[in-house]
């Protein structure tokens, strides 16, 4: 599905990638671990466009390194970025509308869907987006995603200052999405959600991909955990 070799992307001078390599098959949920500032989230943004990328991206085969964000989201990669980025004088309905891409008549998703997932959604569909919870705001940026019917989501941080029953609430969601047949790329910070979830794990450091494996194999390597995560 996403094959990214040799990864680089720089702000100004400061060399964020060195090197990346990672992919995500199909129907898989992948996960990128890693402390904060090691280039999980620029890793994301460099394969959407919104950083400049130096390397190999491909995504079902075709070359998108160096597209515009907008044509690599009309391939059918979504993206929900850590802000959510939703539009805060718009209702929840219009935020989902935004999300639907007028040349994909099957989609997977619909945006009755996502009310029937998430009831608060539609109970409050006519409500502005900027007085939604953090955690209704996280789901109405995902769900906005889904209705464009992308193949791949990428989401950065998703249960980032969230209610325990709402970080719950999303890793039903994502596993939800799995099933349906979206592939998933995940920069979490929190551990049990990933291992719960994932199908394998990279760990970054540095700007660099340090291991790549299953959950079991991740829980099995206790100097990974001690070198590149732990405190």
């Amino acid at each position: 599905m996403l094959e990214v070799r040799d990864l680089h992307a720089y702000y100004g001078k400061s060399h964020i990638l060195q090197g990346v390599d990672l992919a995500v098959g199909d129907r898989e949920i992948v996960t990128i671990l890693g402390r904060n500032g090691v280039g999980r989230s620029t890793t994301l943004k460099a394969i959407m466009g919104d950083v400049r990328p130096q390397g190999s991206i491909t995504f079902k085969g075709k070359p998108i390194c160096g597209l515009r964000s907008f044509e690599i989201a009309q391939l059918g990669i979504g993206y929900v970025p850590e802000n959510r980025d939703i539009f805060g004088s718009l209702t929840v309905e219009q935020n989902l509308q935004l999300g639907i891409k007028a040349h994909r008549n099957a989609a997977r998703w619909s945006m009755q869907d996502t009310y029937q997932l998430f009831p608060a959604l539609r109970d409050r569909r006519d409500t502005p987006a900027g007085v939604l919870s953090g955690g209704e705001q996280q789901m109405l940026a995902i769900c906005r995603t889904l209705v464009g019917d992308p193949d791949l989501i990428m989401i950065d941080e998703p249960t980032e200052g969230l209610a325990p029953q709402v970080v719950e609430r999303t890793a039903e969601l994502l596993r939800n999405i799995s099933e349906r047949g979206v592939s998933i790329l995940l920069v979490e910070q929190k551990l049990t959600i990933a291992l719960r979830i994932s199908h394998r794990l990279y760990v970054m450091g540095h700007g660099r991909i340090v291991f790549e494996g299953t959950p079991g194999q991740f829980q099995a390597n206790q100097s990974v955990r001690q070198a590149w995560l732990e405190i």
